[in-house]
């Protein structure tokens, strides 16, 4: 071992060491310090740190194979010509002390460094996120102090359209609002509020609407010393309220000293309309536009459409109403709430109107995204508008989200990644983005990323029921049933939220606990004024059907999955619906044993869905599963290498218990697929 560590001397390979160190911890700094200021992907940043720290052995390696000589670079013992003894000896001396001045002069240039980092570097960053910072604010809820509660639907809106006029400046750091409702009007403690939203100015203000008079009282207020910069008062009539919202955003720009571009400006500055009826039906289609993207129910979204549809009568030149009634559209097309070529057109028709009337408008960019992308499946167009409607609307976190759903779709998961993490930057507390993106970090079986995520959701809201299911649901994945199973006993068992009834339903069923399944799915009431139509009754009795199956009692099987097939038929109203509902179509012929019309229906949703990477990984895996229920084994085990891969595919935790699998487990293949990782 002497001679070992003598011989290592002897080849300088710890000097080398110590050079690649300081060389690389240098290199490091500039990586992380330097090429965020160009907008370098922290994908790219962390690949460079990669194969920094991968050279260090490649380093030592070569340190001590090769030598530098007088004859060139050569393996070391190694000389290409002879050479007198003094000769030889001169070399390494020059070499060693070569060495030394360089290790020296490493040393001194990472000090100077650390210095220079210290003195003038850091000073210069906080400085310049301290620029930031004093120009981030968040608006927080309106206080309602009118004596009809009912109003509360005008001091939202007035609340919500301030924060989208601050939200055109691009000069602010402007929080979502989906961050900031679940803040009271007027929380005790505005520096853990701000703390919690990143921001370092925060708006409060209150509304009261009395007849056709309007109050309306604002303040800005920096959070960390509770100072008031700037307050004031507005009264004014129903038919004058309009620019008030204006005011206010060009007042709170100059309070923070933010600059505003004349084409912001000028997009500050508009009134939506000038028709106070009209306002006043927009303002309440906002808020049920709101319930209804956030507990997705078909009441809410009939009230949104009617209340927009009531504003564009009033006021046919009011381009905001017309793209609000486009988005909340597209947006029940998307979700089967009435997935009509009639309600299309109308989406593609109030787009229309809302570009005609006012061509720059972002939202106007927005609306014609929504349409292409949730009604027509236009990933490219949709994803082209987005960009354009971002342009227009810089702090907008839909924009951003709606174009990281897109890529996915497209098969760009660390793009799609990238962009969530920045709209949860604007939207910090946005459940629903935070769940977009552990989504992704699931799909890209990234599953402590995923699980940090959804801590972030509940910490924003600890007690929601969808984010504690959704993480039980990254736990099975990740094949941890025991914590999924923890996390799902503190949820009631409840019918009115879809889902947790199905991840309670699916983690019964992957325990094989079938009578429990069949219980809870016997216990289900649909709401809906049409079962039919109900995807959650729908899916309840497809596994049913397969539930009588496993538990041995095909014939009962058949009586459920005929229902299941009804629902189906009623659902699917246009030929765009075979993409969407291929799939189930498929599962529910092998419930009633027709093999033929499964793997058709199957193939076919593949095919559909072949230009949807989020899409068509589902499908695939369920082609698979059929196939494996028909007995081509060969092809389902054909498939298994690719969806164990792809992202959005097959977990392994899921192939190991899940049911659906069974006719895979009695070949010899099947342990090698299930055990290796």
């Amino acid at each position: 071992m002497q001679s070992f560590f003598a011989e290592l001397q002897r080849r300088h390979v710890y000097k080398v060491g110590a050079m690649y160190a300081v060389a690389g911890w240098l290199l490091v700094q500039v990586v992380t310090q330097v090429l965020p200021v160009f907008d370098v992907s922290p994908l790219a940043q962390r690949i460079i740190v990669l194969l920094i720290v991968a050279g260090f052995p490649v380093a030592l390696v070569l340190s001590w194979l090769f030598d530098i000589t007088p004859q060139g670079i050569v393996r070391t013992g190694e000389q290409t010509s002879p050479v007198t003894p003094d000769a030889a000896a001169a070399p390494p001396a020059r070499r060693e002390r070569l060495l030394n001045y360089v290790l020296g002069g490493m040393l001194l240039l990472a000090g100077a460094y650390m210095v220079a980092e210290r003195v003038w570097l850091r000073p210069a960053v906080t400085a310049a996120s301290k620029s930031v910072a004093d120009k981030s604010i968040a608006v927080l809820p309106f206080e309602n102090l009118s004596d009809d509660k009912a109003n509360a639907y005008f001091a939202e809106g007035i609340q919500d359209e301030i924060l989208t006029r601050l939200s055109r400046i691009g000069a602010l750091r402007v929080i979502s609002r989906g961050s900031t409702l679940q803040f009271a009007a007027r929380p005790g403690n505005l520096a853990d509020v701000a703390r919690q939203l990143g921001v370092a100015h925060v708006l409060e203000g209150s509304v009261q609407k009395i007849g056709d008079a309007v109050h309306i009282n604002v303040q800005l207020i920096r959070a960390a010393t509770d100072d008031h910069l700037w307050a004031e008062t507005y009264d004014r009539k129903l038919d004058n309220v309009f620019g008030v919202e204006a005011e206010v955003a060009q007042a709170i720009a100059q309070a923070l000293q933010a600059h505003i571009t004349g084409g912001e400006a000028q997009t500050v500055a508009a009134k939506p309309t000038e028709n106070a009826a009209a306002y006043n039906a927009y303002l309440r289609g906002l808020g049920a536009e709101r319930q209804a993207m956030n507990g997705a129910t078909s009441q809410s979204l009939a009230q949104s459409i009617a209340a927009y549809s009531e504003a564009v009568q009033l006021d046919p030149t009011f381009a905001l109403a017309w793209a609000r009634l486009s988005i909340i559209k597209s947006y029940g097309y998307f979700n089967l709430f009435n997935r009509t070529p009639k309600l299309l057109d109308e989406a593609r028709e109030a787009a229309d109107t809302a570009s005609r009337l006012n061509p720059e408008m972002g939202e106007a960019y927005l609306a014609q995204g929504y349409y292409r992308y949730w009604g027509l499946l236009d990933f490219n167009g949709g994803l082209a508008l987005f960009n354009q409607a971002l342009q227009r609307l810089p702090n907008n976190a839909d924009a951003l989200a709606a174009i990281a759903y897109i890529e996915r779709r497209q098969g760009k998961w660390q793009e799609s990644t990238d962009h969530l993490e920045q709209a949860t930057r604007i939207d910090p507390l946005n459940v629903g983005m935070l769940m977009g993106l552990a989504s992704n970090y699931d799909s890209l079986r990234q599953f402590p990323q995923a699980l940090a995520v959804y801590d972030r959701a509940l910490v924003a809201a600890p007690d929601n029921a969808n984010v504690i299911a959704a993480k039980a649901g990254v736990l099975q994945d990740a094949g941890d049933f025991d914590g999924a199973s923890a996390l799902l006993a503190k949820l009631p068992d409840v019918n009115d939220n879809p889902g947790v009834f199905q991840a309670k339903l699916q983690h019964l069923i992957r325990g094989r606990q079938y009578d429990q399944a069949i219980a809870m799915i016997k216990g289900y009431k649909s709401k809906a004024a049409d079962p039919l139509q109900d995807p959650v009754q729908m899916s309840n009795n497809f596994f049913l059907g397969f539930l009588m199956i496993w538990t041995g009692k095909p014939q009962e099987a058949q009586a459920p999955c005929k229902l299941a097939l009804e629902s189906l038929n009623e659902m699917r109203t246009t030929e765009a619906d075979d993409a969407k509902l291929g799939s189930p179509y498929a599962a529910t012929y092998v419930c009633l044993g027709d093999k033929a019309m499964a793997l058709h229906a199957a193939t076919r949703a593949v095919e559909l869905n072949a230009n949807d990477a989020l899409e068509r990984a589902n499908s695939e895996s369920l082609l698979a599963i059929i196939q494996a229920w028909t007995g081509d084994l060969d092809a389902a085990f054909a498939a298994l290498p690719r969806l164990l891969q792809e992202p959005g595919g097959l977990n392994r935790s899921e192939l190991q218990v899940s049911p659906f699998w069974d006719p895979l487990r009695k070949d010899p293949r099947f342990a090698a697929f299930a055990a290796s990782k």
